[in-house]
Order: structure tokens, then C-alpha cells, then sequence
């Protein structure tokens, strides 16, 4: 169970060439070890995926009791087997990456990642040459509504090949960049996988139609940088359908990947060039000391920034754009989930300077329960929508991680007396004003 191994039914002729990053590493199989700042999922069957997702409707349906515009998160290794997450992700990064050695030979290499425009003409005959596609073969692929009218292949479009809905053959082989070799880009999977599949979006379906009926927005929670891809993937899918009215489904950038703001421009301009409502909860991140681990000892580039200030560079870079965003179509939203009160500064300045009003309810905050009061009263005070993350469970569970979230936050230790006056003073100012317990006890 869990991460050891693929199984040996679901080799390919290309399995020995897999990217190291995305393949089961035996010593990481257990996803818990070393991550300090996140809850963890293990997967043990099918019917413990099934009980994961009664919980996850359980909150859905408490967030619903509880408040009127509530969030519930959920994390998808819960609902499914990872090894699939890990072969869904290399699939997406090995797609996107051949798209960008396909730029650098167009002379695109270091433009944006939006800017990168290929000519459709060049392009078929590059797949043409690489043997992948004759020319009549890749040439229906972008015609139409696949292109546009500007004859060139942007990554949205060369996503869309992949997508579910297109007829592309699933072993559409793609060369390996090490070896120069064709191999397939999607492994067969064996019966049993395809299950495990199937199951995971229909648990994935189950919990999006009840957040629906129920008023709640579904966040779907970031986890370690070799699942991302493939929950991001699937996040956008359950956006494209759940977010045309309002934004019911949000997805989880960390800001600590040095490719945070490459995934979220690409993401808001899908959601603008298909209309449905953008939704997104930011982070710094959580699973650094074990992504830093794994990179070095499997032997692939760290994924995470080198500093805390790039980090914060990244967060405030990748903030700045969903704002603008906001300011230009009204159709995305935002929770700046930060204990950083520059952060929360810097967004209170930057929705000023837009014309974003905090009765717009685009823009929500969001902070650990217990931790960063001082942060979190004064935000609910001024009237900015702000939320409290709750977490639930087992207490021999919950306990462990509450005090890891203690262990990591240990500076805020150091602030807590500062807190502690800033409370009390706002305790004697509405003693004072005869508003203790005013309309937003």
C-alpha cells in the first residue's frame, strides 16, 4: 500500500527512463515522516478513502451549520490512491516540459510562460520529424477552437490536447529528453488502477455537488510538489465545472515553489479565456525540510525558493496578480492565508489602491485557530471577511500536529505578550464604548 512501488503489471517499455522525481521512493513512502507543518494522509484501501470522504461531507456539513459563507478543505491523497497522483504528475510536467524544449527550438527559451507562442506550421513538422505525429495527423489538432485564429500553439492550447476531452491516443509517445528515445507519455494502466481512478474523481464529484447544495466553497488542499500537478489538474477540472456562477471550488498555490507564479498565471488565464469564476487559497507552504530531503536524496533540483525572501517575494508577486485580476473581471477570489502581517499589510494597501472593497467578499484571510488573534480581530473588526482554520479530528491525531504548527511558529511564542496586551486593550476599549458583546461577539 501506500508509495512502495509500482506495481509490476503497470511497467512500460519507458518505466526505466521515469522522471526521479515522480517515481515511489520506498523511503518516502510514508508521506508523515518529517513534515511538520500539515496533516498528512496514508493510504491503507479503497474503504479508507470512502470513510475519508464521509468526514470530509461531515465538515462540509458543519461548515454549512456553522456560517453563512463557510470554507471545508480537503486533501486528495485522502480520497485516493497517491501512486496514481505520482504517475498523473509526471505525465503533466514531462507534456509541459516537451512544450518548452519545443519553445527554446523556436528561439522562445526565458520569455514568459504565457508569451510562449509556438508557430502551428513549425510545430507539426518538429512532430512530424520526432516521428511523434505525421503532419495530417497533428494537423486537426490545432484547428478551429483548439487555435484560434492567431495560428500559433500557446501552453493553454497544448494543454487542451491532454485534456479528458480530446481523442488523443492515451500512448501518444513523446521523446525522452536523456535519451533521446520515444516512449509512451501515459503509462498503461493496469484494470485495478484505472478503478482507483474513477473512484477518486467520483469521491472528488460527491464532495463538490454537496458543497454546492450546501453554500460552502470547497478548498482543495496543496500537498508535496511531485502530487501537485496532477491535484492541481484535477482541481481545475472540478472549477471548470462547479465555478460558471460563483467560485464553489479553490484551489491551493505554495509559494514557496519556484514555479508558484508560472502555475498561477496560467491557471487565471484559462479561467478567463473560459469564463468560470477563479478561486484560490495562497500559502508559503508546508512540506519544505521533506521536499528538501527527498530532492537531495533521490537526486533531482530542489523545487522549493532558496530564501524566506524570495518566498515572500513570490507570495506578494503571485497575490498581486489574482488582485489585479480581480480589479479587471470581478471573477476571481482570494484567500491570503498568512500569519505575515506584512503580507496581510500589503494586501490591505494593494485592495485599497484597486478600488477592492472588503464588502465585495473577493478577498478573505484566513489564520490557524489559536494562533495570530492579533491578526485576525482587527481584520474582522474593520470588516474584512476573515476565517479561523479549524482543525478536526482523533485527538491523538490532531495533538501532534497542533503542536508541530506550536513548534514551527515558535517566534510568535516570543510575540505572545504583545498579543496578549493588544487583546486586553481591545477588551477595555469596548468595556468602555459598552460594546463588549456587540453584533460580532
Amino acid at each position: 500500500a501506500g508509495l512502495c512501488g509500482p506495481s509490476p503489471s503497470s511497467s512500460t517499455p519507458g518505466a526505466e527512463q521515469r522522471e526521479k522525481k515522480y517515481r515511489a521512493h520506498r523511503g518516502f513512502g510514508d508521506r508523515r515522516g518529517g513534515v511538520i507543518s500539515a496533516r498528512t494522509y496514508f493510504y491503507a484501501d479503497e474503504a479508507k478513502c470512502d470513510q475519508h470522504m464521509e468526514t470530509f461531507l461531515r465538515c462540509i456539513d458543519a461548515s454549512s451549520g456553522s456560517s453563512e459563507d463557510g470554507f471545508s478543505a480537503i486533501k486528495l491523497t485522502a480520497l485516493g490512491r497517491p501512486q496514481f497522483l505520482l504517475q498523473f504528475s509526471e505525465v503533466l510536467v514531462k507534456w509541459r516540459r516537451f512544450f518548452h524544449q519545443m519553445a527554446a527550438e523556436q528561439g522562445q527559451a526565458g520569455r514568459a510562460v504565457l508569451e510562449m507562442k509556438l508557430e502551428a506550421e513549425k510545430l507539426q513538422e518538429a512532430l512530424a520529424n520526432l516521428g511523434i505525429a505525421t503532419k495530417a495527423e497533428s494537423q486537426h489538432w490545432f484547428t478551429g477552437e483548439n487555435l484560434g485564429v492567431s495560428g500559433t500553439v500557446d501552453l493553454l492550447d497544448w494543454n487542451s490536447l491532454i485534456d479528458s476531452r480530446t481523442k488523443l491516443s492515451k500512448l501518444l509517445l513523446i521523446p525522452n529528453m536523456q535519451t533521446g528515445q520515444l516512449e509512451p507519455l501515459l503509462s498503461r494502466f493496469t484494470e485495478e488502477e484505472d478503478l482507483q481512478m474513477k473512484r477518486m474523481l467520483q469521491r472528488m464529484d460527491v464532495l463538490a455537488k454537496r458543497a454546492t447544495e450546501k453554500g460552502v466553497r470547497l478548498m482543495v488542499d496543496a500537498e508535496q510538489s511531485y502530487f501537485q500537478p496532477a491535484i492541481s489538474r484535477l482541481t481545475l477540472e472540478m472549477q471548470r465545472r462547479f465555478n460558471r456562477d460563483r467560485a464553489i471550488i479553490f484551489n491551493t498555490y505554495q509559494c514557496y515553489l519556484k514555479e508558484a507564479y508560472d502555475n498561477v498565471t496560467v491557471d487565471v488565464e484559462l479561467s478567463r479565456r473560459e469564463g468560470w469564476h477563479f478561486g484560490t487559497k495562497l500559502v508559503r507552504g508546508a512540506y519544505m525540510e521533506q521536499e528538501r530531503e527527498r530532492a537531495a536524496q533521490i537526486g533531482y533540483e530542489d523545487p522549493i525558493n532558496p530564501t524566506y525572501e524570495k518566498t515572500n517575494e513570490m507570495y506578494h508577486r503571485c497575490l498581486d496578480y489574482i488582485l489585479e485580476e480581480i480589479k479587471h473581471s470581478r471573477k476571481a477570489n482570494v484567500m491570503v492565508a498568512s500569519h505575515n502581517e506584512d503580507t496581510v499589510k500589503f494586501t490591505l494597501r494593494r485592495m485599497m489602491e484597486l478600488g477592492i472593497h472588503p464588502s465585495e467578499k473577493k478577498v478573505y484571510f484566513g489564520q490557524l485557530l489559536g494562533m495570530c488573534d492579533q491578526i485576525t480581530f482587527p481584520l474582522g473588526q474593520a470588516g474584512f471577511p476573515v476565517y479561523k482554520y479549524v482543525p478536526y479530528g482523533p485527538v491523538n491525531e490532531v495533538l501532534p500536529y497542533l503542536s508541530r504548527r506550536a513548534q514551527e511558529n515558535r517566534g510568535f511564542v516570543q510575540r505572545a505578550n504583545r498579543e496578549r496586551d493588544l487583546l486586553w486593550r481591545e477588551v477595555k476599549r469596548r468595556l468602555l464604548a459598552g460594546s463588549l458583546f456587540g453584533p460580532n461577539h
